[in-house]
């Protein structure tokens, strides 16, 4: 009887953490801590936001004109409470605070081993391209930055680069791969990872705050990509987000 309650119990938080009510519940908190810091720090930080943050809004803004960043955010946080109350009117019980602490406890833990990981593959990735040892400045652009709006944009990087790079271009290239081209969920999945990767990590280059190209650090945010959307597709929205931004403020932290 021990034996058969200890699986069931790993299950219901394996299925739970990845619902709805639960990884968008979970992931809203950033978004509140992202865009209060940004508007707090607005004159401090010269106008400076993640920019995926600044590339969706200016898409909406560009076709709604002055109110388009006001659309974006009443579409963002609507739709993420309306997917959250869906599913907590398909589910009997209340949302357990327990689950949340496991999620954090979960996300903080893969942000620690995530660099270590990812930095291990790249290096024997690039020092066999390169014949030699490449060091990393995945987030030099921020070095000259003020503290507080480098945490702000490490924050947003987990919300709006996630929302931007794994739910809409993934999303989107796994559909065009079987839809246009017609091909099977592996090699959609594959073709939709690698290429959305690799746009993900050419993005950082891109912009007056951009780093500057190198072998190491495109390879590194490369594998990072391929990470994060393995993880997203493994684990949900919630759980990669705070993933991705407690792994970029770890990495602020060493800079301090």
């Amino acid at each position: 009887m021990r034996l058969s309650t200890l699986p069931s119990t790993r299950r219901t938080y394996w299925h739970d953490s990845r619902a709805p009510r639960y990884s968008l519940t979970f992931a809203l908190p950033l978004l509140v801590l992202y865009e209060t810091l940004a508007a707090a720090l607005s004159h401090e930080a010269n106008g400076v936001r993640n920019g995926a943050d600044v590339l969706l809004k200016s898409a909406f803004q560009s076709v709604l004109g002055a109110q388009g960043q006001l659309v974006f955010g009443a579409l963002l946080v609507g739709t993420m409470l309306a997917l959250i109350v869906r599913d907590r009117r398909r589910v009997s019980d209340g949302l357990k605070a327990g689950t949340f602490v496991l999620m954090l406890f979960e996300s903080t833990l893969l942000a620690a081993v995530f660099g270590t990981v990812v930095g291990l593959l790249t290096a024997q990735v690039v020092g066999t391209i390169a014949g030699g040892s490449v060091g990393l400045s995945a987030g030099a652009a921020l070095d000259g930055v003020a503290w507080p709006t480098a945490l702000m944009v490490s924050l947003g990087a987990g919300l709006y680069e996630e929302l931007l790079f794994r739910v809409i271009l993934v999303s989107a290239l796994l559909w065009g791969a079987k839809r246009i081209f017609g091909w099977g969920p592996v090699a959609s999945a594959f073709f939709a990872t690698i290429s959305g990767a690799l746009i993900f990590s050419a993005f950082h280059y891109v912009g007056p705050f951009g780093d500057r190209l190198q072998l190491g650090s495109f390879v590194f945010r490369t594998l990072a990509g391929i990470a994060f959307s393995t993880l997203y597709i493994v684990r949900g929205f919630g759980i990669t987000a705070w993933t991705h931004a407690l792994y970029d403020v770890m990495l602020l932290a060493t800079r301090v």
